[in-house]
């Protein structure tokens, strides 16, 4: 592992003390952690007590197996998010599964439409994930743009730099959040097994 790829101390040695129980350390877990966990589940989910359940899930599972967490594959926070998305999808997905079984006019296409849910699901949950996380400066811009409903030029005096500048910033969080549709499709298409496990 290169300099660059070794994970934040914070991570190695939350990862460490997880492993030995210390059970403040799940305490901080979860203070750094709920909140990214409950909003990822919830935009999978849709549903309060649905996310509810699913964050109880991730931190027991953290708990229970902190060595899943493997420091050379990105940071913990990656992991969690990781973790959370693809246990909010298998959620989704069995539940409406069930309902689609339950249903008396059930059709193929009622499969068709409960993958595009869970794609569109999946895709939306990912762009949340990257706007929170990329930096400062590009979520500002985009804020400022699209929320806000301010063209470059705009949006450039607001922040305090140059229109060129602000070009710059919206661009690359665009770049970012094209992504979030890329990696589902990319997730969709892979072979069993391959990319499969968010």
């Amino acid at each position: 592992m290169t300099k660059r790829d070794v994970p934040p101390h914070w991570d190695r040695t939350m990862q460490q003390r997880l492993a030995r129980g210390e059970a403040a350390a799940l305490g901080e877990f979860y203070d750094r952690f709920a909140s990214l966990v409950h909003g990822l589940a919830h935009r999978v989910l849709g549903d309060e007590r649905a996310a509810d359940s699913i964050t109880r899930d991730v931190f027991a599972h953290v708990w229970e197996h902190p060595d899943a967490y493997d420091p050379k594959q990105g940071p913990l926070r990656t992991w969690v998010a990781e973790l959370t998305h693809r246990l909010a999808v298998e959620r989704l997905r069995a539940t409406r599964t069930a309902a689609l079984a339950h249903s008396a006019h059930g059709s193929p296409g009622d499969t068709e439409e409960l993958e595009r849910q869970v794609r569109h699901a999946s895709v939306a949950a990912r762009a949340d994930y990257i706007v929170h996380a990329m930096p400062v400066p590009l979520r500002a811009a985009l804020e400022q743009a699209y929320f806000q409903r301010r063209d470059y030029h705009q949006t450039a005096a607001d922040l305090g730099v140059t229109a060129d500048e602000a070009r710059r910033r919206l661009r690359l969080g665009l770049q970012l959040l094209a992504t979030a549709h890329d990696t589902e499709t990319a997730r969709l298409d892979a072979p069993s097994g391959i990319g499969g496990a968010a």
